[in-house]
């Protein structure tokens, strides 16, 4: 398999008022993005090109509403890349700096 190109761990996912993990994981791999348990189980995966991310005009800056498969998920990332060797997720804006790279449709503001 080959190295993803965005991974982020302790993502909180949520759907709609509901939280489906507080510490899951956000991989975009091989041209797709996959919504992740903290054990491994596929919440949620499409190809890049199919999904949208922006910014909730409702949240913080570390948020981003994603729609995967016609289903919205709110990411809950951080407010600000971590440190070089400190644990954590890469901030919403990286988020979407990947999704874009990687063929998707993303709007930061």
């Amino acid at each position: 398999m080959a190295e993803p190109e965005f991974t982020a761990t302790g993502v909180r996912i949520g759907r709609r008022l509901r939280s489906l993990t507080r510490a899951g994981q956000v991989m975009i791999r091989d041209g797709r993005l996959l919504l992740l348990t903290s054990y491994d189980t596929e919440i949620d995966s499409a190809p890049v090109h199919l999904v949208h991310a922006a910014r909730p005009w409702f949240a913080t800056r570390g948020r981003a509403l994603t729609t995967v498969n016609g289903h919205r998920y709110l990411l809950t990332l951080a407010d600000r890349d971590p440190a070089p060797g400190e644990p954590g997720p890469p901030s919403a804006d990286t988020f979407f700096d990947a999704i874009r790279t990687a063929g998707g449709h993303a709007a930061a503001e």
